[in-house]
Order: structure tokens, then sequence, then C-alpha cells
């Protein structure tokens, strides 16, 4: 006997979220149902609510329920300076620092050939419209540290560089409190690469 189709379809709905498969949709799934139907009510009206009513900033490219989100309509923020991060999260985690104090650009992804994400698909023009709008000073290229990451952030590089901005690279290295000895090769190598006066 097989599933409900509504019950598959739930499952296979769930499969869309990052790294859940087949087992764990499954498991959320019926947790949902026999557990926690309030949970699962309060998630589907959110997704809804939010699907309805969220938008992406006209200047950052973020989600925000308003045309230009609370960050960049801001006076206390620093025009001059734009760090370029790949998703929201790493614009989160970025302001979670309380070590920057500009404004940023949320490409929504990665370039990744292989994958069919070129400059057009992470719509680049917008981005460079965004760049050199005659107040940007400073563009910091916040990307990961990742082979996609590092090619967005080189081909950036190059275009902006070329429009006459200054461009930066956020350093990596050891993290604060950690040990050499526990620590890959090439992030050891890195960190010495990237020293500075003391």
């Amino acid at each position: 006997m097989s599933s409900p189709s509504s019950l598959d379809e739930l499952i296979e709905a769930l499969r869309c979220l990052p790294g859940v498969g087949p087992k764990s949709a499954q498991r959320m799934a019926y947790h949902l149902l026999q557990r926690n139907p309030r949970g699962a009510e309060r998630l589907g009206q959110a997704i809804d609510h939010a699907l309805k009513t969220l938008r992406r900033c006209a200047r950052c490219n973020t989600f925000t329920e308003d045309e230009v989100c609370d960050r960049c309509a801001s006076p206390r923020r620093d025009p001059t300076q734009l760090c370029i991060v790949e998703m929201p999260v790493d614009l989160n985690t970025m302001e979670q620092t309380h070590a920057y104090g500009g404004l940023y650009y949320v490409l929504m992804g990665r370039l990744s050939p292989l994958d069919g994400i070129g400059p057009k698909e992470l719509g680049f023009e917008r981005l460079l419209a965004r760049a050199t709008d005659g107040v940007v000073k400073e563009v910091i290229l916040a990307t990961n540290f990742t082979n996609e990451g590092e090619a967005t952030a080189h081909y950036l590089s190059e275009v902006l560089h070329a429009r006459g901005l200054k461009v930066s690279r956020i350093a990596r290295g050891l993290p604060v409190g950690g040990e050499l000895e526990y620590s890959d090769a090439a992030t050891v190598a890195q960190a010495f690469i990237e020293r500075r006066d003391y």
C-alpha cells in the first residue's frame, strides 16, 4: 500500500531544502504531521507570507519588505564602501562582527560555469551600476574561499579595477583562538602570505 499522494508531495517539497535527502524529508514530514501539526501550520503560513511580502532591495539586492532595506536607508552607514557577499546569510555574518560600517551588495550566488551560472545570471550589470554610482570609493570582496568564490572575486576585481575603483579582498588565515598544530597546511600558508606588520 503506497503513501497518500499529499504525504508524498510534502516529502518531495521538503527535499528542496539544502542537505535534505529522501530519508530526512520523510522524517521531517512525519514529525510535522504526528508531533507538531501546529508547527507545520505555522511553517506553511510563514513561507506563504514571506513569498508574498519579501522582495529584493533596490540597492543591495538582499531580501526586504520595502523598496530599500533599512541598512541601505540608514544615514549611519558609510556609502563610500561597498562590500560584496554571495548570500544574505554572508551579509548577516559580516554584520555580526561589528567591524564594518559600509553598505553591501548581495550577489545571490557565485560564478559557476559548470552549473550555467555566469555574470548575466547573477545580474552583474546591476552590481556594476551600483558600484560605479559616483559615491562608492572602495569595493570589498567578501566572497567565500571556495573555487567558485575565488573565481567570482577575481572576475569582479578585474571588472571593477577597469572602472577605476579601489578593490580589496577580505583576508584569510587562522581563526581567532586557533592553534597551528590543528590547522591545515594551506590555511597556515595563506596566513603567512597575508601577514602584516606588528
